[in-house]
């Protein structure tokens, strides 16, 4: 990997804890992923409109992973809601390659490897320090279970949206489609649960959300770019440092406590994530 590729896939990283860091920074964080989730389709339909239209059982996949992005989002807003940045990013980052791991080995038949078994042992020891970490901190419990369900329909998504791709033959075309269906899930589903409220912000809260929207987008790309130009797991390991970069833009720009036990927890999550996709 060069020197450039590195510094983009760092870059990427960081724009992607930025992101969820301009979410939680937001008065109300439903609202703030409901504008990210509109700009973001609003890009995708554009898109779209110059690609292909899917064809056959690629609208099944299309869709399947649109309901699960609105999803993952729901439970990520819920979960900042309720919790610090630095405690439930690395919690909902890092269970999500865990769960992907798990269920390839037990359906679809890969093997896991020893680097990859320890890999799975840190992320598990890491990911339950953290969670105990909510229980002796005081802080509210409500975020555990938002922040696991946001990393099941993390996975969930992941797995779809590789198979997804494929089958379209046209990851183009797949991901403008599924940000199309994203927005046509997440506004109604937004409207159900918080009503006409959830769609009243000022103009800071359209600036955040849309600074989100590119940082989330301009991650994406990057990611994607340079997995063009390196090896495909040394990018994506890289790509988890943004674990460390939430921490520390917790710590550092919002104040949120950062002891030894969060820091200890955050750093294992990184290195099992690291191990298993090596």
């Amino acid at each position: 990997m060069s020197t450039f590729v590195f510094l983009a896939v760092m870059g990427a990283a960081l724009l992607h804890a930025t992101w969820n860091a301009l979410i939680k920074t937001g008065g109300n964080k439903l609202t703030a992923m409901l504008i990210m989730t509109i700009i973001e389709g609003a890009v995708g339909a554009v898109v779209a409109m110059t690609q292909k239209l899917p064809q056959g059982e690629v609208w099944f996949w299309v869709i399947g992973s649109g309901v699960l992005h609105s999803a993952y989002k729901f439970f990520l807003a819920f979960a900042y809601e309720h919790g610090d940045l630095s405690r439930v990013y690395p919690i909902a980052r890092g269970t999500a390659p865990m769960i992907v791991m798990l269920v390839s080995l037990l359906f679809l038949s890969d093997v896991i490897s020893g680097y990859e078994t320890l890999g799975i042992a840190l992320l598990g020891i890491g990911i339950l320090m953290m969670a105990r970490g909510v229980f002796t901190d005081g802080e509210s419990r409500r975020l555990v279970p938002f922040a696991l369900c946001s990393a099941m329909a993390t996975a969930a998504y992941s797995l779809v949206d590789g198979m997804g791709a494929r089958v379209a033959g046209d990851a183009v075309m797949f991901v403008a489609w599924l940000f199309v269906f994203d927005v046509l899930g997440f506004v109604p589903m937004a409207y159900a649960l918080r009503g006409r409220q959830v769609f009243i912000a000022n103009r800071r809260s359209w600036g955040l959300g849309a600074v989100a929207a590119l940082a989330s987008y301009g991650a994406y790309a990057i990611a994607v770019w340079a997995m063009t130009q390196a090896p495909i797991a040394l990018v994506a390991a890289l790509r988890e440092t943004s674990i460390l970069f939430a921490v520390l833009i917790g710590w550092l720009l919002f104040g949120e406590r950062l002891g030894r036990g969060k820091a200890l927890s955050a750093a294992l999550i990184v290195a099992g994530v690291m191990l298993t996709r090596i």
